[in-house]
């Protein structure tokens, strides 16, 4: 089975739309075993 990879991603660096701060992203994605974001 293809992994599932998010291609479309807002962060605090997306200006008017940042939902997430990069760190907490990051600690999601070990938590989770998520291999790959864009």
């Amino acid at each position: 089975m293809a992994e599932f990879v998010h291609l479309h991603l807002h962060t605090e660096y997306s200006l008017l739309d940042g939902a997430c701060k990069v760190k907490e992203l990051i600690s999601h994605c070990v938590k989770n075993n998520i291999k790959a974001i864009a």
